[in-house]
């Protein structure tokens, strides 16, 4: 009995004793920044569904946003396969921030002063500005006003079209289609007569394989749309990141990504805007 007891002592002091080791372990590796190249991943979300900027493919993921979000993870101290891609719809973005669920956005995120009430943003690395997309043999729509008694695509859940409506075209039809991928075959046959979002999106859509040489962007700069990289309210990450923007600047691979992802829609881009320089 006596045995029995000296027994289970020593062994509870070992489990102690490892216990201890096990916690002073993770104290070590653990510095409360999952971005900042201590741990075995990172976390980046990105849109999916977005060809030029964001898509998943089966070849894995592409587009300039996803590039960007390369350099910048790599700069942070990340190979490529050390990040994990999640995918992150417009109306989740903020959520997925404050709940820690990425450790940044990169997925044509407009900077605004209600999201940065929300989270905050390094950037901006894009300017971009609400366009329209024409096919590349029309020679009637010059200018905004010409969008009158066009048929203007209409994606659900989006206010672009209705903005020029209301502001532009009064007389524009908006012609309503589930998602700007379903608007493009239309528009090639004529069934619509224009396209309208951010010109980068536009861009991206126009510089696909099948696409190539049919649609022209009409260059009209309806707003301007700061694209950042979006993180938790807060987080040392954003310092760290406006550092990598500006050096893929510097170095040139921002224009090389913008280059190769837009190059086949003939994309007329702004020059890389300065961190900081939010144009209203």
């Amino acid at each position: 009995m006596k045995l029995r007891k000296v027994t289970a002592a020593s062994a509870a002091v070992l489990a102690l004793a490892l216990s201890a080791t096990a916690c002073g372990g993770d104290d070590g590796n653990d510095n409360g920044d999952s971005g900042s190249g201590g741990g075995d991943k990172i976390k980046i979300g990105i849109k999916y569904d977005q060809p030029g900027l964001g898509q998943k493919t089966p070849q894995g993921y592409a587009g300039f946003d996803v590039d960007v979000a390369t350099y910048v993870a790599k700069k942070l101290g990340y190979d490529e396969d050390q990040i994990e891609w999640k995918e992150s719809k417009s109306a989740d973005r903020e959520t997925m921030l404050q709940r820690g669920d990425v450790d940044f956005i990169a997925a044509t995120y407009s900077i605004t002063p209600e999201r940065q009430e929300k989270v905050d943003f390094a950037g901006p690395y894009l300017l971009a500005h609400q366009d329209v997309l024409l096919r590349a043999d029309d020679d009637k729509i010059k200018s905004p006003e010409d969008l009158n008694n066009a048929k203007l695509c209409s994606v659900t859940g989006s206010t672009s079209a209705q903005n020029v409506k209301d502001k532009l075209a009064p007389k524009a039809q908006l012609q309503p289609y589930p998602t700007y991928s379903a608007c493009l075959p239309g528009l090639q046959n004529g069934a619509v007569d224009a396209l309208t979002t951010d010109d980068s999106i536009l861009a991206g859509y126009a510089a696909q394989a099948q696409f190539k040489g049919k649609f022209k962007l009409g260059g009209f700069k309806l707003t301007n749309e700061n694209y950042g990289i979006g993180v938790k309210k807060g987080s040392d990450l954003k310092d760290k990141i406006n550092k990598a923007l500006e050096e893929m600047v510097a170095d040139k691979s921002w224009d090389k990504a913008v280059k190769d992802n837009f190059g086949p829609a003939n994309y007329k881009n702004e020059p890389a805007p300065k961190i900081g320089d939010i144009k209203s």
